[in-house]
């Protein structure tokens, strides 16, 4: 980078470490050394933010900067999408099919441990195809120690499958390093045994990936 950039950043650094800003957070956020700022920055008067109230640590200007720019984002999204029509939505369910869903001939099938993911499956599937609900099966995988009965319960309110069409829920081995709270309900596999489903799913499929909207 050439000169006029480092001023440009050292100028940025010595206005953030005026708003109290650390060392370490203006070096993430401009992408310098630690070092590069604190000489910047040694001459400015520094006091350490009070960023404590009622007991409670308040988020540094940079992290509320970052929920502020995704906030933002995520409602630029929703505008941008808008409501999606019929072929809109036969387009991104193949586009999710392809990418999550089972492309072993001889039935339909969807792994996913976030229920928006299950839910738009679902509803995308009972839309396009003509399906037999009696022959829908959800099977679910759950960590030991988690409450299966809770996990068919919540699974069969997001999937519309009674919880008689469940099968066994497969326990895997406990793992330290997974937080139980962040998947308490498992991952919820939706499988739906129809070749004649599964082989038009995957002709909209090819048709999606031999678009013209590919770039060649």
């Amino acid at each position: 980078m050439g000169y006029r950039g480092k001023m440009v950043e050292k100028e940025q650094a010595r206005e953030l470490r005026a708003q109290s800003w650390t060392l370490a957070d203006i070096a993430a956020k401009l992408g310098v050394a630690k070092s590069s700022v604190s000489l910047w920055v040694r001459d400015v008067p520094f006091v350490p933010s009070a960023r404590r109230t009622g007991g409670q640590r308040r988020p540094h200007p940079f992290h509320e900067a970052k929920l502020r720019e995704i906030d933002e984002l995520e409602h630029a999204g929703v505008a941008r999408v808008g409501v999606l029509d019929d072929k809109a939505f036969l387009v991104a369910g193949t586009a999710l099919y392809a990418g999550e869903g089972a492309k072993t001939e001889g039935a339909v099938g969807f792994s996913n441990s976030d229920p928006r993911m299950i839910v738009f499956f679902c509803t995308w599937l009972r839309r396009f195809f003509d399906i037999d609900e009696s022959r829908l099966r959800v099977r679910i995988y759950l960590h030991e120690g988690l409450d299966d009965k809770a996990a068919v319960a919540y699974w069969s309110v997001a999937t519309g499958v009674p919880a008689d069409q469940f099968g066994k829920p497969y326990r895997a081995v406990p793992d330290v390093g997974i937080r139980h709270n962040k998947h308490e309900y498992g991952c919820a596999t939706v499988k739906y045994a129809c070749s004649r489903t599964h082989r038009a799913i995957m002709g909209l499929v090819k048709a999606l990936l031999s678009s013209g909207a590919i770039p060649g």
